[in-house]
């Protein structure tokens, strides 16, 4: 026994509280094993030997032994054997980090397979498709994860081949279609490695434990950890978990699916989640397949429906939580495969804390600080405006709620580039996949073709509680082109749509929205909030809408009411502009004069909307920078004037033959001048070096002279 045994727990063993050595799913599949749910066996390689392999990018000394005698022990304990050509023991590698990061690092499904392994599984199902698909699936993980091969070679040969045989979905390739795509993925593996597919299972297994630990390092994981803070103290490393494969993709009476608890996008409690029948898990949330909805289950697999509203009921009564929980179905018997605290929107968060409170299942305290008071910003995203009866261009599903606007891009990389430069940007894909994570965090929001409600895009989405559609399936993009096609409509990159996540409708062109209102659980918890708090929150508000919203959301009054805040809108700049620009105390208390009733008209709504809670004015000191435009702008302005009058003069000095001779020239000027409000004649007949130049050079000359040397303190 050498030291590195403390490296591995059996699931029997684990301390299924200690996520940051087990890792979150390591943990929990040790206490979903010990509470009795039916788990494959299986063993956890900690946190400590991850950081131990990043250290000296090998693994510890005596790992792999150790790792030897746990495959030893799961071989007594199912029967087969690894690398065995008569009953072959196959094993997942799956990642997982002390916090969830959904789908940020790898995971390698069918370990143990080779030519002699796929044989024995085939002559032991007696499904040859079956093992032909396991058999590809693996050698293009494996490819992709533990051997830097480009996943887009394995995707062009899958897509040739099935326009060669003419199949719509992976689903419809038959065995001899499959066996032959197995042996072109070898292939583009030893063309790009330099080596042929390795076929020692133990080798198989070593590389794959030091590709998922360095999974910890790469880019989307790195991105992912820093988008939501994840230091070092919350997770350090990831756990590999080595996992005894059950197979979903054995026949129609076989499947595989994610499951919540609850509904994470209202909070609903019902069962909620998607499956697919004959099929592998990677299928369900790499979206390559659209899934039925577990309610449909009801009917298709009544015994295996029963069974998982057992489950749910175990595992909320056991964890106090919202499960989000995959499972395997292998031949009609149920098996668990992971559970973990799900991701929900700020709604379903808010719901299902007072419903869990009045069902017994947690306390009061629990109901509160189980919602991060950061997501409570969601509440706040905008919804179609109701008025708006505009007909969607297609209808996929509602992922994640809210509605965005935005220019389509057909890729992530675009997508952060166009973000930080400003625009919006809705991400338009077939279906995302976790290296898309950094357009994820520059988009408004994310549309798919393909993908269920569990998918990648639909969990991340949720999570960062941005509208998503996913599954849309009447849209169909061609990457190369940069456009998209929906029936006789075309998209091309840089058109505007809107998309509603919360009913899966998308948009041409930009739609009104309004605000979202507070729900009466939403205010449920804000009373109990107010019954324990210390601290009281007052709003910066400053205007009278802006005032009755904040009561709305529980503010104890205004803290800040910015007086110089109440004259930006367009028919009250101008006068505020007329005040600071004013000459003479007459025409400054003019300009007064005319504010007056629409200050005081502001003060009477936020004073009306507070109800005697306080409210604190700043009185105004004006900010130049926010009323008057700044000096660079004036003289670009005032120049193209004096270009514009020296050109007209010009013209009018020309006999009116010539002007019929250069009409193009003629009507440049006078288009010229329509863009600034003015026909030619208006031009002719207002005296424009008193009415417009004059006036902006006024202004030039009062912003010189009040030149601030810090804006933000202004004149006192």
């Amino acid at each position: 026994m050498t030291d590195s045994n403390k490296f591995i727990y059996a699931f029997e063993e684990g301390d299924g509280k200690n996520k940051m050595l087990l890792g979150g799913k390591g943990a929990n599949l040790c206490e979903m094993t010990q509470i009795g749910l039916n788990v494959p066996p299986g063993f956890t390689i900690t946190t400590e030997a991850c950081l131990a392999y990043l250290e000296r990018n090998q693994l510890p000394e005596g790992l792999m032994e150790d790792i030897k005698a746990r495959i030893k022990a799961l071989e007594k304990k199912t029967g087969k054997g690894f690398g065995s050509a008569e009953n072959p023991l196959l094993v997942s590698v799956r990642s997982g980090s002390a916090m969830s990061m959904p789908g940020m690092m790898d995971t390698i499904l069918n370990l143990g397979l080779n030519k002699a392994t796929l044989a024995g599984l085939i002559k032991l199902t007696g499904n040859p498709r079956f093992g032909y698909d396991a058999w590809r699936r693996f050698i293009q993980l494996f490819g992709k994860i533990a051997l830097n091969v480009d996943d887009r070679h394995f995707d062009e040969a899958m897509h040739a081949m099935k326009r060669k045989v003419g199949a719509a979905q992976d689903i419809d390739l038959k065995a001899e279609h499959l066996s032959e795509l197995a042996d072109q993925f070898a292939k583009i593996i030893e063309t790009r490695t330099g080596k042929p597919f390795p076929e020692d299972p133990y080798q198989q297994l070593e590389i794959a434990v030091g590709a998922v630990f360095n999974s910890w390092n790469g880019k989307r994981a790195v991105d992912y950890r820093r988008q939501f803070r994840i230091t070092k103290e919350m997770a350090n490393g990831t756990a590999v978990n080595v996992c005894t494969m059950v197979f979903g993709n054995m026949g129609n009476d076989s499947g595989t699916g994610v499951g919540f608890t609850r509904n994470p996008g209202t909070g609903e409690n019902l069962i909620y989640g998607e499956y697919l029948v004959n099929a592998q898990g990677e299928d369900v949330v790499a979206g390559i397949r659209t899934p039925k909805p577990i309610a449909e289950m009801e009917q298709d697999m009544p015994e295996i429906y029963r069974q998982l509203l057992e489950l749910h009921n175990r595992l909320e009564t056991h964890y106090k939580e919202v499960q989000d929980f995959e499972f395997t179905i292998e031949r009609g018997t149920l098996y668990c495969l992971q559970t973990r605290n799900g991701k929900m929107n700020a709604a379903a968060m808010v719901r299902t804390s007072v419903e869990m409170f009045k069902e017994g299942l947690i306390s009061r305290e629990k109901a509160l600080l189980r919602i991060e008071p950061a997501i409570l910003e969601q509440l706040l995203v905008p919804q179609l405006a109701p008025s708006f009866k505009g007909k969607p261009l297609a209808t996929g599903l509602p992922a994640s709620p809210g509605a965005a606007s935005g220019r389509i891009v057909f890729d992530a990389d675009s997508a952060e580039a166009r973000g930080k430069a400003g625009e919006r940007i809705i991400l338009v894909r077939e279906e995302t996949k976790p290296e898309d994570i950094h357009g994820f965090f520059q988009a408004q929001g994310i549309l798919t073709s393909r993908g269920g409600k569990t998918s990648h895009a639909a969990v991340v989405a949720r999570g960062m509680g941005k509208p998503c559609v996913s599954g849309c399936e009447a849209i169909h993009i061609d990457d190369i082109r940069r456009c998209a096609t929906i029936g006789d409509t075309t998209l091309h990159e840089g058109d505007v749509v809107t998309i509603n996540g919360s009913n899966g409708h998308v948009y041409a062109g930009e739609v009104p929205t309004v605000q979202s209102e507070f729900s009466e659980d939403m205010q449920t918890l804000l009373k109990w909030a107010d019954q324990v708090s210390r601290l009281q929150v007052m709003a910066n508000a400053d205007t009278p809408e802006d005032a009755v919203r904040a009561r709305e959301f529980g503010a104890m009054g205004i803290g800040l009411c910015r007086t110089e805040r109440m004259f930006n809108a367009t028919d009250r700049l101008p006068i505020v502009q007329e005040m600071i620009l004013a000459e003479s105390i007459e025409e400054r208390q003019a300009a007064i004069d005319r504010l007056l009733p629409i200050q005081r008209s502001d003060f009477k709504g936020i004073f009306k909307a507070m109800r005697g809670l306080p409210v604190t004015v700043r009185l105004m000191d004006p900010p130049l920078h926010e009323f008057l435009p700044t000096a660079a702008q004036l003289e670009l302005e005032i120049a193209h004037l004096h270009h514009l009058r020296d050109s007209l003069k010009a013209l009018e000095e020309l006999p009116e033959t010539l002007k019929l001779l250069n009409p193009r020239l003629y009507m440049q000027y006078a288009d010229g001048l329509t863009k600034l409000g003015r026909s030619m004649e208006d031009f002719k007949d207002s005296h424009l070096e008193e009415d417009v130049i004059l006036k902006k050079e006024k202004t030039l000359k009062k912003v010189r002279a009040l030149s601030e040397v810090n804006p933000m303190l202004g004149h006192r």
